[in-house]
């Protein structure tokens, strides 16, 4: 927790009794005040606005310190923000007001702050503005009309947050729902059906609002409103056709079947479906009849909004999401849309898909997403897209929120951002895509889409299920508040543009003497500060600004073949050189397969020849970790066989390359400096040695050393300790190291390597990968795109220059249960993350079965966010060790990651277990264990699965399996029992939904379906 300033500085440092004293005798002392020295009053006419008008605010000190308590009247309850700046509180009035006098009762003051009005909680204007605020009572005349008023406080008198005892704000009351300005001036608009065409707001707007409630505001700028609509008319009626286009059907004309996308539901136009609500919202349901769905959709005719060249596009909406009793499948959606996709569906993802808001199956959150570029796959990484992934969105079922994209042109990387009421929340470059990706989603019109959606991949995706269910709510409604469009314009910066290809080739060579030597490139010293290249080789030209931003100078890859050169030629272009591999099998039967040997060598042949004066080239990497995995394929003396046999075959490889290509020095990676001595004797040739090593890198140079090598050396890959390194936790599996524990690793062997002058030539870590799955988020530095601690890490090393912001930190992370979580029960994990830039934090958590079923993707956890990095989680089904993960996310592209094991067992059941310990058949067992192998860690094999282990003690470690085919089953003699004494579970040939029990009588009764309880994921 966060120090407090010196008791001396406020209230709240009093101990609770005496506070609540002093607040008594305050309170009695303003109210004396208020009546012996009257303040200037208002007209007359004039009137409370204020008092039980619903309160907004960006952040609450607590539960205890609502925004409703600073408009109760109330002067001894208050609101309190969070001790941070900027922090803001909003009433709505109902209706536009003209305004007469603000008054705040302050508890902690703010010394500079701005009372600000609005129409539509979206633009604002600001009515007062102080630098020299004093605290207490003040009474501030203000002139000016709108439905929103807020204080927007920039500086806070001390440590603590703002507090306020009351808010009010005098006046008149204005009639209807809508209207007004904002204090500002708005010209030229013309109002049609609803929507406001042509208007422009001068005196900009402030930034503010939050991730946790209220409808916040966008970054500042003077913003010339294109287009709007605040849904006002008759209830029941459809929004003006004149703006709006309502989809009808399942498909779009031309398009494929569900909308592309799965979904089951059938748009229409019926006022069951869309329809205004009388009070300013448009609302789109979704209604169940029978088995089928329907729903609604609706575009903008406009096709034409753009982001001017020098100048910004803002999209906005406020909303609510949908917020049904059972809601798997609800897929609400709000979208900007390349103008090009109406008419033509097979442009998508070229043409651009930008998601402002999305969330799935009712889970609180937002995803804002880019879609561009080619399917699948990508510079965009299609189908899923450039995303900000699902992460918090608290209170967004039951409150309304603004929704924001700004496409900025105002710099020649562009930029879009997405926001969530005023709060960043993603972030794309132009640079992250690559230029021809950016025009084709970006330089044209856009139109907006709203959908409400029913089942589908996103949902499906997430729940890993076919949605919706049978028992999901029928009459959950996306509810549209207002939408807006606007502009900014401004001067045009030069465009980004990609450097040439050089086509000189280069000539590299290790240079020097024993301890003294280095590599040069075309004569000049080259120091390899590398990384393992982990895209699609087609995607290089989205990634070398990053990569170049790093400091990195070189990439590694694993394989060369026809798809090289796409990242050659990106490479070059940046000014950075690859290490080409040759992949060679591991396993491979190096004594014998003369067949396999031969063609590999004129496949290595083939690359070399044809890349071998491109400028992208630094050098060649022969095999990968061959030697120190030989053990896992090779028994006895076989191994020393096979390791000799292939050491020689290296040299065979490496004596062709040099005969093609002389003028780039070839390697060869192992696992260990154990392989080096084989390199030593049987592959001379080698201009120098490689060894991919992490948590020993720095043992590394004193190896060199006892080994009296005369070659120096690169460290191919490295970083934090790996799985096959560190010890077990409590329960029995790896323990990842910490995100600040990766982030000091990548610093370490980075100064390990480079203490060993003259002889380690350099690196390249491991790995800028972008897979986010259980290896991704243990090496990965970019995971789904997003930054890591470790990024930055290599950043520093290399000396690079990222973008300032960075991740957050969660600073510890425990569970409340790891040892024995019910299956299907609930446990509290706590992952508090702090932002070292004061961004906004936004949470979601995964699941990962590796321990259980070797499975490495990640699963989606059903949680409930119960405070800030604290949430509420329910246990997957399947027994065994489970690891849970955090993401804390900034919305500026970083990610901070923490994650945990814990175990799943079998629930406690009511009754007695009568099949515990009796006689047990089955149709078949498997009669040897499985072992699981990861490269460098073997678990035991088993002896056997008998299906006696299926009525044993419940334990997870112990069970039944068949042999592999199916039907298969199992049954247990459960002795005197009223209703059935045999009990059988068995598996149909397909197994579409998992195994049936059934129950049979004594004697040769039928087996009959059984509807009682059972263990955890057994039959009844």
């Amino acid at each position: 927790m966060r120090a407090s300033p010196s008791a001396s500085t406020r209230l709240g440092s009093l101990p609770p009794p005496l506070r609540v004293l002093l607040l008594t005798l305050l309170a009695t002392g303003l109210a004396l005040y208020a009546l012996a020295v009257p303040t200037t009053s208002a007209h007359a006419a004039d009137a409370l606005l204020s008092q039980g008008r619903p309160a907004t605010t960006s952040s609450t000190e607590g539960a205890g310190y609502a925004a409703s308590a600073a408009v109760d009247g109330d002067t001894t309850t208050r609101w309190a923000s969070a001790w941070s700046d900027p922090q803001w509180i909003q009433i709505d009035l109902g209706a536009s007001s003209t305004l007469s006098k603000v008054v705040l009762n302050w508890e902690n003051y703010a010394t500079a702050y701005q009372i600000q009005v609005s129409a539509d909680a979206s633009q604002w204007t600001t009515v007062y503005s102080t630098t020299t605020g004093t605290g207490g009572v003040q009474n501030l005349t203000v002139s000016g009309s709108g439905r929103y008023v807020r204080m927007y406080g920039t500086q806070r008198v001390n440590g603590y947050g703002y507090s306020l005892w009351e808010f009010q704000v005098y006046g008149t009351a204005g009639t209807g729902t809508s209207g007004g300005t904002t204090g500002g001036s708005t010209t030229g608009g013309t109002t049609t059906g609803g929507s406001t065409t042509g208007g422009s707001t001068t005196g900009g707007t402030t930034t503010g609002g939050s991730t946790t409630g209220g409808t916040g505001t966008p970054p500042p700028g003077n913003w010339t409103t294109v287009w709007s609509d605040d849904f006002n008319g008759a209830s029941g009626a459809p929004p003006a056709s004149g703006d709006w286009i309502i989809d009808t059907g399942t498909a779009y004309p031309g398009g494929a079947a569900n909308w592309g996308t799965g979904e089951v539901e059938t748009a229409t136009d019926s006022p069951a479906n869309i329809g205004l609500d009388g009070s300013g919202h448009l609302n789109l349901t979704a209604v169940k009849s029978g088995s089928s769905w329907t729903s609604s959709r609706i575009e903008t005719r406009r096709s034409d909004f753009t982001a001017p060249a020098g100048g910004q596009l803002q999209i906005s909406a406020t909303l609510k999401q949908p917020n049904p009793a059972k809601a798997l499948g609800y897929w609400p959606s709000f979208r900007a849309m390349g103008a090009a996709y109406r008419g033509n569906t097979a442009a998508w993802p070229a043409v651009g898909e930008s998601d402002v808001m999305e969330d799935v199956n009712g889970r609180s959150q937002l995803s804002a997403t880019l879609h561009c570029g080619t399917a699948p796959g990508g510079n965009c990484a299609e189908y899923n897209g450039l995303t900000s992934g699902l992460a918090t969105c608290s209170d967004c079922q039951t409150g309304y929120h603004t929704y924001s994209e700004i496409v900025d042109r105002t710099t020649s990387d562009e930029q879009i951002r997405w926001y969530l009421d005023g709060k960043q929340v993603w972030q794309v470059s132009e640079s992250q895509v690559g230029v021809s990706t950016w025009n084709a989603a970006v330089h044209h019109g856009l139109y907006l889409d709203f959908s409400l959606r029913i089942g589908g991949s996103y949902p499906n995706a997430v729940c890993g299920c076919t949605s919706p269910g049978a028992d999901t709510s029928s009459g959950g409604a996306l509810s549209l508040d207002n939408v807006t469009v606007s502009q900014t314009t401004g001067t045009a910066p030069a465009p980004l543009a990609d450097p040439p290809v050089p086509t000189a080739p280069s000539n590299v060579h290790v240079t020097g003497s024993q301890g003294n030597w280095q590599l040069t490139v075309d004569g000049k010293p080259w120091q390899v500060k590398g990384m393992t290249w982990g895209p699609a080789t087609s995607t290089a030209d989205a990634h070398m600004r990053d990569l170049k931003a790093m400091g990195v100078n070189t990439l590694r890859t694993w394989g060369t073949d026809a798809t090289s050169k796409p990242l050659l030629d990106a490479a070059a272009a940046y000014g950075l050189k690859v290490v080409n591999g040759f992949w060679l099998n591991q396993g491979a039967d190096y004594v014998n397969d003369t067949t396999y040997k031969t063609n590999t060598l004129n496949d290595i042949k083939n690359w070399v020849t044809t890349y071998k004066n491109h400028p992208g080239v630094l050098m060649w990497d022969v095999g990968n970790e061959v030697i120190l995995t030989t053990q896992d394929h090779y028994t006895g003396a076989a191994v020393e066989q096979q390791r000799i046999a292939y050491a020689k075959f290296v040299e065979q490889v490496v004596e062709a390359i040099h005969a093609i290509d002389p003028n780039h020095p070839v390697t060869s990676t192992d696992a260990w400096t154990g392989a080096w001595p084989y390199y030593k004797q049987y592959t001379p040739s080698l201009d120098l040695y490689a060894v991919n090593s992490y948590g020993a890198v720095c043992s590394v140079k004193q190896d060199w050393i006892n080994g009296g090598y005369t070659k120096p050396y690169i460290v191919t890959e490295s970083g934090e300790a790996g799985e096959w390194e560190v010890s077990d936790d409590a329960n029995g599996v790896p323990t990842e190291p910490t995100d600040t524990q990766k982030r000091d690793g990548y610093l370490s062997a980075w100064n390990c390597i480079t203490g060993h002058t003259g002889v380690a030539l350099g690196a390249t870590l491991f790995n800028y990968g972008e897979e986010d799955d259980f290896g991704g988020v243990w090496f990965n530095v970019v995971p789904s795109g997003w930054k890591r601690l470790a990024y930055y890490s290599v950043a520093k090393d290399y000396g690079g220059t990222p973008q300032a912001n960075t991740p957050p930190v969660i600073g510890s992370m425990t569970l409340s249960n790891t040892a024995s979580v019910p299956a299907g029960g609930t446990f509290d994990v706590t992952a508090a993350a702090t932002d070292p830039n004061g961004d906004p934090i936004r949470y979601q958590l995964m699941y990962s079965s590796k321990y259980v079923d070797g499975g490495t993707a990640l699963q989606q956890v059903n949680f409930t966010q119960t405070g800030d990095g604290r949430f509420t989680a329910t246990a997957p089904k399947a027994l065994g060790v489970w690891k849970v993960y955090v993401y804390a996310y900034d919305g500026h592209g970083n990610v901070g990651i923490e994650t945990r094991s814990f175990r799943v067992v079998a629930p406690t059941v009511s009754g007695t277990d009568v099949a515990l310990g009796r006689p047990t058949t089955a149709s078949s067992y498997q009669q040897t264990g499985t072992a699981r192998r990861s490269r460098r860690r073997t678990p035991p094999t088993g002896a056997g699965t008998p299906v006696g282990r299926a009525t044993g003690p419940i334990r997870s470690g112990s069970r039944w399996i068949s042999a592999r085919r199916r039907p298969s089953s199992m049954s247990s003699w459960a002795g005197s029992r009223p209703t059935g004494r045999r009990t059988r579970c068995s598996s149909p040939v397909t197994a579409p939904t998992g195994p049936r029990c059934t129950r049979r009588p004594p004697g040769r009764g039928v087996w009959t379906p059984s509807t009682s309880a059972g263990r955890a994921g057994m039959c009844g």
